[in-house]
Parts: structure tokens; sequence; C-alpha cells
């Protein structure tokens, strides 16, 4: 019975978390339930980055009852100062009992140091319930804060043969309503979405959030090796959201600056002729930039897959059949010789959506040599 209860706290501090997704920037995303006599008496999620964390917000609404309570967190607690004062000094002062936490921070600064300080100040605590879901609920926060490289989700829309588009080039639409707007749902919860230059020539898009509720639009970042990004496009001339050109050393210098005048940033990545995608993701997280939804074409997607630079990819089919000997195809890249080698997905995840089917999974690269 009491692990039962653990789990219905734990998930809906889990479920509160999730409906902050998109909100926090490159911090994670945290719920805190706080539980005294079999009553919840303190509810609280993190909503933004440098405000008040899960635990204060939860803390602050249970008062004096925090006393003697069991508090249910998504994270371990945080024991450093950052843009906030530490939670675990916190759950201290206010004397809770006991402190339940789904999974441990990776994050160096904390690190299990949470966990000992609380256990330190005679706080009893526990690790582990609704692990696995609580680690991937935060997969963007923890491959940024342990590796230094934003978390990138490719998505693909294609028909059953596998095609982007018509022989003419149409594109438009091969989703279904509910596909897209669950795309939509995903550009809130990436903080960048990237393309090549090529979608932005042809397309023209904004590349911003449209759901039926206000959402974040990301920042938008153009694979663009040399600056061909028309000077009236929509995401240079908007101002909806900050715009990011990545290009090469070879790029014109006067192009670059006209850009730069109109507030897009140009940001070099390698000597040419193309980006160098590895670069780019490096320079990309220091500009805190810690996770990027892929939407690009079959060529930058085929290059992002060929590097292993996609950590997880989301799949769109359409029950449609356009044939075409030369269509694009949702990725373009050498290819391997041997079935053996390709690349395969783990973890899978499929459901329908209307007459669509959404694939989810991991890659896994298959071993060199």
């Amino acid at each position: 019975m009491e692990l039962m209860n653990d789990e219905f706290y734990m998930s809906l501090a889990l479920d509160m978390a999730e409906r902050a997704q998109g909100q926090t920037g490159i911090n994670p995303v945290v719920g805190c339930v706080i539980v005294k006599d079999g009553r919840m008496v303190g509810l609280g999620t993190h909503l933004q980055r440098g405000k008040g964390h899960a635990e204060v917000h939860a803390l602050a609404m249970a008062g004096s009852e925090a006393e003697g309570s069991t508090v249910y967190v998504t994270l371990e607690p945080c024991s450093h100062y950052g843009k906030t004062p530490p939670c675990s000094e916190k759950l201290i002062s206010m004397k809770v009992k006991k402190v339940i936490v789904a999974c441990e921070d990776p994050n160096h600064q904390v690190a299990g140091k949470g966990v000992e300080i609380l256990r330190k100040h005679g706080i009893e605590v526990e690790v582990g319930i609704l692990r696995d879901r609580a680690r991937r609920l935060n997969e963007q926060f923890i491959k940024y804060i342990t590796t230094g490289i934003p978390f990138v989700t490719l998505k693909t829309a294609s028909t059953l043969d596998g095609k982007i588009a018509t022989k003419s080039g149409d594109s438009k639409w091969i989703s279904n309503d509910q596909a897209r707007e669950h795309v939509h749902m995903l550009r809130h919860r990436h903080q960048g979405i990237m393309v090549g230059v090529g979608t932005v020539i042809t397309d023209n898009p904004e590349l911003t959030t449209r759901l039926p509720v206000d959402g974040i639009n990301p920042i938008r970042i153009i694979v663009d090796s040399k600056l061909r990004t028309p000077r009236n496009a929509k995401l240079v001339k908007d101002g909806l959201a900050p715009t990011i050109l990545l290009t090469t050393d070879e790029a014109d210098f006067e192009a670059a600056k006209y850009f730069e005048n109109l507030g897009v940033q140009v940001v070099r990545c390698g000597p040419g002729p193309r980006v160098d995608l590895p670069t780019a993701l490096s320079k990309l997280s220091e500009l805190e930039i810690g996770s990027i939804l892929l939407e690009g074409g079959g060529t930058l997607s085929g290059a992002m897959l060929e590097k292993k630079l996609v950590d997880r990819l989301i799949m769109f089919i359409a029950p449609k059949i356009v044939g075409g000997y030369h269509n694009p195809g949702s990725f373009q890249f050498e290819g391997v010789e041997r079935m053996s080698e390709a690349i395969k997905l783990n973890n899978l995840e499929v459901e329908t959506m209307g007459d669509n089917i959404r694939i989810t999974g991991l890659p896994v690269w298959p071993e060199s040599g």
C-alpha cells in the first residue's frame, strides 16, 4: 500500500512537471508534492529559469504543515547556490520528515550532494520511485548537462513510400491536423528549431509555434553554408523569435553584416565548404541552447544521422503514396553497404493520430568495423 501511495504522489508530481516542458530553458522540469497525514498540503512546479524551484513553491503552500511531512520531488533537490538558493537548505529549515526523489540530478554541482545533505540533517531520503519516467521527462537536460551538447530530436513526415514531397516539390500537407498540432507542441518544448537553407528558400517558413493555446516560439536555426538565406525571408524580417544563421568561414562578410544589422546572429562553424555540424552544436551549446528540434529536409537530416548527432527520432507516416524515381526522401546520405549496418531504432513507441502513425525511438548506431 505504501508503494502504491508513493507512486501515486510521484506520478502527480511528474504530471505537473510535464506541463511545464518548454518553459524552463536549459533548466530541468521538476514537480513537487508535499503530503502530511494522508493529505496533500503543498504542490509546486518549476516554471521558469531563475525563478523559484518546485520545492520552494510547494513549501510556501504547505507553510507550517511542512514540518513532519513527506516530500515527493521528481529530481534531486539542489545543494548549490545558482540563480536561486539551494532547495535542500529550505527543506531542512522547514523540518520535513522524509524526501522521496524520482531520480538523481546529473549536474556535477548536485550529483548526490543534495541527498547527502538531507540525510546528514536526519531527513529520511528514498531515491528511485518512477525513475525511468523522470529521466525520460528530463532527457534534454540530462544530455546537455552531462555532455555540453544540445539534445537533438529529429522529426520527419513522410508518405508510405518514404517521400517528403512530390515530383513538383509540393509537400503541403503530408501529415494530418493532429500530427501537425503535435509538431507545434514539440516546437514549444524545444529551445531551438533547425532547418537547412533549402527549406527556407523553398517554403519561406516562420518556424514558430502555433497552438490552440499560447506557446513559446523556439530560436530559429538555419544551416546556411553560403549565406543564401533570402534577405526578405519571414524569419529574417518578422521579429517573432531570434534567428541564428550557421555558416562557414568562406561565407561573404558583407552578407553576414547585412543579416547582423537586422538582428540575426551569424555563427561561423568551420572553414567550409559546408557547415561543420559537430562544431555547430558545440557553438549552440555555448549560446545556452540545450535542445533542438530538427525539421530539416532529407539532406540535413541525413547528414545529422550520418554523424550520429541525433538523440531521438519522431516519424509521422501518412497513408499516401506519391511515387517518383527522384522525389526527395526523409534521409538522404551515402547509405550503408549491408543491412547489418543500418541505423536501428530502440525503445519504440507507436501511436496512431487519426489516419497518421507516429513512430518514436532512439537511434542505435551500428558498430564500426
